[in-house]
């Protein structure tokens, strides 16, 4: 998220991270753009009056370099003109503020399922299942609870069903930039979760790749 205003940056990454994302955020325009540009983003949240660097030529620059990650363009209220010119600056949707929560939320996810490889709302391998909408995971029909960590950790891993991800990878997606991890803090959440969803289950799903990483498959 990209907004000067730290009361509303702030209520925003609370918000969502209650609901399992991880947000990293900036509070003015260049420090946007430089983590825009070299780090990977499901979705971005940017606010169009900005600090050193506006919300319009943020933009611009981003999709100029070919980074084509989702927009939300944050405007003010009834402004027609600046909505417009956020879509035509390469954004992909915009909300005005004052804004629910709510809205913002759904908004998110509808643009997070936008890309070619569509983001289902229900992912799963084998007999375990992980609904994105409603956090219900579930394995051979067994309701587990898991934390909100251990929740967006497993979904990362199931995006990437069949698929070596690496320590970074995980760190990157899983926890804030910004986040105070220990190098091993990835092996504890694997080992929370697989104190979970394989041990209490004859099929290990969960494999550890060494030298690599970690992959979750049959």
């Amino acid at each position: 998220m990209i907004e000067d205003d730290h009361r509303i940056a702030t209520a925003v990454k609370k918000g969502l991270e209650q609901e399992a994302f991880a947000v990293d955020v900036a509070f003015d325009g260049e420090v946007g753009f430089d983590l825009a540009s070299t780090e990977t983003f499901d979705v971005i949240i940017l606010d169009l009056m900005l600090p050193k660097l506006d919300g319009i030529s943020l933009t611009k620059k981003l999709r100029a370099e070919n980074i084509h990650t989702p927009i939300l363009m944050l405007t003010a209220k009834g402004q027609v003109d600046d909505k417009v010119a956020g879509l035509n600056s390469g954004a992909d949707d915009y909300l005005a503020k004052p804004f629910a929560f709510t809205e913002l939320l759904a908004r998110i996810r509808a643009m997070s399922r936008r890309p070619t490889s569509r983001i289902a709302e229900i992912l799963t391998v084998a007999d375990l299942e992980l609904n994105t909408i409603n956090y219900e995971v579930k394995r051979n029909g067994k309701l587990i609870t898991l934390s909100r960590k251990e929740f967006a950790l497993l979904e990362f891993l199931l995006r990437h069903v069949n698929t070596i991800v690496t320590k970074d990878q995980i760190m990157n997606h899983v926890w804030e930039y910004d986040a105070d991890i220990l190098p091993n803090t990835v092996e504890v959440y694997i080992g929370y979760l697989r104190n979970r969803i394989d041990k209490p289950f004859a099929t290990q799903l969960i494999r550890t790749v060494r030298g690599f990483g970690y992959k979750i498959g049959v």
